[in-house]
């Protein structure tokens, strides 16, 4: 292609992109191969708020997109050799038949949540973005079968589970058929009974599904008293089941729950990067024994597959010749395992709930060859991804401030692209604590991390980016 022609890349009918990709195609040279890579990059983009390496300029909702590198011939080479695609009109046709698994009549499979004999869904739908609580969005998540969906008293600012009582005083029917859960970060008996009463009352409902204490980071967290809130909760009928959610040492976290006796279910990070860790399958096995239900967040472990080495090329290939992205991919990594009763996915927009669905919908199995490329290029990136495991590093800084925190709000900002997020969970922390991230000496914290992450760096990055006034 010459330089300066715009090129029609791909239309996705049927509602699923609402207008043209197109590529100004400006460096001299261009080729055809290089369009194939922007448009799989542009899949991506809309299916995973992602922009590198293409920079967007808006221009009809989508954006014009122009390569911000030059892509080497070997990697054109082999981008076709391993898609096996040889125009644009392929590439459309591979997504838009996973696309259509969506609209075409089928049945979102379930499974079994731990003891407890309830059903849900294998995909959930996560409320804790702005735009995720319209009442079109949830109706059709309903209709598609997500109908296990996610809260918290404390997600934007309580307007989430306003948003739900909203969708249920329309469409009270629908309460039967969903599996709601909410959560409170208090940690006392009158602070999770003065939450749950608030929760009620938002959603338009008098039972909680399943009750969680939100982000525990040590199962000593819960204690006695909390097991009797609980019992006493189940008995008055306002909750039927009762857990946590863990964002940090989640294997020493399920460990522990799976002794207790009283943990009916549990949502921790788990995705491609941690699953097959010996630590991670002996704590999942002991909660399967336990008989709790277990639900898969941050299932995409730090966003897109990049395209810079062999690996992380071969595995884009792969996934678009079987027709679906990588962010798909990343979630039926997760659905191999049959003990991950369900993924809890942030799903703000038609698209995103669209591809997900049909990710859920569609048989096609990743290949032994796509999960060990996976888990390869989940070895090759590990120093670009936080496992949680906080009690390593905050502790060779004496817990003076709480490192995994602060990566979960870089990983909100840069890999979700959720700025404001990030900035409120940053400002949350208190303003002493905030003051002294910048300053601290990491160089014990960097030396003892499994994942050679750049831990000093990374928190001076924050700092800068995330600690403007709201």
């Amino acid at each position: 292609m010459q330089s300066g022609k715009v090129c029609d890349l791909i239309r996705f009918h049927r509602g699923t992109f609402a207008g043209n990709l197109k590529v100004n195609m400006k460096s001299k040279g261009t080729t055809l191969s290089e369009c194939f890579y922007l448009t799989y990059q542009f899949v991506s983009i809309n299916f995973n708020y992602l922009t590198s390496p293409i920079t967007p300029r808006a221009i009809n909702g989508f954006g014009e997109y122009t390569m911000s590198k030059k892509i080497s011939n070997l990697t054109r080479r082999n981008f076709l050799k391993v898609t096996g695609l040889t125009g644009v009109g392929a590439i459309a046709t591979q997504f838009d038949q996973l696309a259509r698994a969506s609209e075409e009549f089928q049945t979102m499979p379930t499974r079994v949540f731990g003891n407890s004999g309830i059903k849900v869904p294998i995909l959930s739908f996560g409320g804790s973005l702005n735009t995720s609580m319209s009442p079109l969005l949830l109706k059709q998540a309903a209709r598609w079968g997500v109908t296990y969906w996610d809260t918290a008293n404390s997600y934007m600012g309580g307007n989430s589970e306003r948003g739900i009582g909203k969708y249920f005083t329309k469409f009270p029917e629908d309460r039967k058929k969903i599996f709601l859960v909410t959560k409170s970060h208090a940690w006392t008996r009158r602070g999770m009974t003065r939450d749950l009463n608030n929760s009620l009352a938002r959603m338009k409902t008098d039972y909680i599904d399943l009750f969680f204490v939100h982000s525990v980071s040590d199962i000593s967290e819960l204690d006695e008293d909390t097991r009797v809130w609980a019992e006493k909760r189940k008995s008055e009928g306002k909750i039927r089941l009762f857990g946590f959610s863990t964002h940090s040492n989640m294997t020493s976290c399920l460990l522990g729950a799976s002794k207790l006796g009283w943990i009916d279910g549990i949502m921790m990070t788990y995705n491609y990067r941690l699953m097959h860790t010996d630590t991670m399958k002996r704590a999942v096995d002991a909660c399967i024994k336990a008989g709790i239900g277990l639900t898969a967040m941050k299932t995409q472990g730090g966003g897109q597959v990049k395209t810079n080495t062999e690996t992380e090329f071969e595995l884009a290939g792969r996934f678009i010749k079987k027709g679906y992205t990588d962010a798909q991919a990343k979630l039926k990594a997760v659905w191999e395992n049959p003990d991950i009763a369900s993924i809890c996915s942030e799903m703000p927009n038609m698209t995103i709930l669209k591809a997900n669905v049909a990710a859920a919908m569609n048989k096609t199995k990743l290949s032994t060859r796509d999960l060990n490329l996976l888990n390869q290029y989940a070895k090759e990136t590990h120093s670009d991804y936080c496992a949680g495991c906080t009690e390593i590093c905050e502790s060779a800084v004496n817990g003076q401030v709480p490192i995994g925190d602060v990566m979960r709000c870089l990983m909100y900002y840069r890999s979700y692209g959720d700025r404001s997020l990030a900035m409120a969970l940053f400002n949350d922390i208190p303003e002493k604590v905030r003051a002294t991230i910048a300053s601290l000496d990491y160089s014990l914290a960097e030396k003892r991390c499994p994942q050679k992450m750049e831990i000093g760096k990374l928190m001076r990055d924050a700092f800068k980016e995330l600690s403007q006034k709201r």
